[in-house]
């Protein structure tokens, strides 16, 4: 018989004791959606937690990234994104009306790399759209100086970045606008949603509006927008799960911590990411299996799976593989030699609040042996 499944991301659920009263005053108010009081009020206390100004929820991240760039006029030209990132980001790029391109990224933090991004901006290029991949911040200085001297917008796609901090600073406060995804296998999840922070409140009034078809008023529409409401459900769920969110984040930081210690130095092994992990999220744990390891990172994948754990190959393959982007120019594996290295030896293992260290050493324990 085989032990119980070990998943890679299991959704962090809100106590019952939280959530019941939130559940029963949506009952009460017969309010669903449409801005509605618990909105407003996860809103208000969400924006506080993350310590920005403003801030709009929205039906999910995707929905959120293309609604900014909707608003920041990016309906056309190109945009500069990683390949190294879900799908989604690219998507958007395209939803929105602008052209995708790809740039290389840091073998360190596995971000777009500033200046790889310079090496592809032409005439043509309207923005950057960089990932704070697996939560670990992008050289952020590196994109200001770069937008500020070629003349670009610089969104970010922070979908893993749920409270990220870089020199005690939220990174949300970089860029014209940041994007999060509260999807499930987040950090921190309202099962679906997401928001978009803005820098001013017209922008915010902006992104709402577009949320809620483009409705100026109730008999005035001035832009072609759509429904990306959230409703009073998922506002209930996110105001329960900021109840524990501090317990999970440290519950997190535990477990990575715990991987830490027993795979540092095992050869042909790099736990993946920037040494320095203040202010880090813990959304994932990547580690990167190189030839020197005594297995291939697929070998260890089957290992892991025949004992009933589930680790992810994310993101494998490079959305720059993918049939709607495989034939764009920036898609040459040539010209995303980095990249295409690390998606084929990223491996993330398990990682949750609750994964208990009998469970952790038994994932741990597979990985090391030989």
């Amino acid at each position: 018989m085989k032990p119980p499944a070990i998943h890679v991301t299991r959704p962090s659920l809100p106590e019952l004791d939280d959530l019941m009263p939130l559940l029963q005053s949506i009952w009460e108010s017969h309010v669903l959606t449409n801005n509605g009081p618990l909105l407003q009020r996860f809103e208000a206390v969400l924006a506080g937690y993350l310590g920005v100004e403003h801030i709009s929820l929205v039906a999910n991240g995707t929905l959120g990234t293309v609604l900014a760039m909707q608003q920041a006029g990016l309906t056309d030209g190109e945009v500069i994104t990683t390949p190294f990132s879900f799908v989604a980001t690219t998507h958007a790029i395209k939803q929105a009306g602008a052209t995708p391109v790809f740039a290389d990224i840091d073998p360190v933090t596995l971000n777009l790399d500033p200046a790889k991004v310079e090496k592809m901006i032409t005439p043509q290029t309207r923005a950057i759209l960089p990932v704070h991949v697996f939560g670990f911040p992008c050289d952020v200085a590196g994109f200001d100086d770069l937008a500020a001297r070629r003349g670009v917008k610089v969104l970010y796609d922070a979908a893993h970045a749920f409270g990220v901090k870089q020199d005690g600073q939220s990174v949300l406060h970089h860029g014209e606008m940041s994007v999060l995804s509260f999807h499930a296998t987040k950090v921190f999840n309202t099962f679906e949603g997401g928001a978009v922070v803005t820098r001013d409140r017209d922008t915010k009034t902006a992104i709402d509006r577009l949320a809620n078809f483009g409705f100026l008023d109730q008999v005035s529409v001035d832009a072609v927008g759509t429904n990306a409401k959230m409703n009073e459900f998922c506002a209930a769920m996110g105001l329960a799960q900021l109840c524990g969110i501090d317990g999970v984040l440290a519950a997190r930081r535990t477990v990575a911590n715990r991987y830490l210690d027993r795979l540092q130095g095992v050869p042909g092994l790099r736990c993946a990411g920037p040494a320095d992990r203040d202010g880090h999220n813990n959304y994932a744990f990547p580690i990167l299996v190189d030839p020197a390891y005594h297995i291939d990172r697929d070998t260890l994948l089957a290992r892991l799976a025949s004992e009933n754990i589930f680790a992810r190959r994310y993101f494998y393959p490079l959305i720059s593989d993918l049939a709607p982007y495989n034939m764009l120019p920036s898609a040459d594996p040539a010209c995303l030699p980095i990249a295409r290295k690390m998606a084929d030896q990223i491996l993330c293992l398990p990682l949750y609040p609750d994964l208990d260290e009998a469970s952790q050493d038994r994932i741990i324990d597979l990985v090391l042996a030989r």
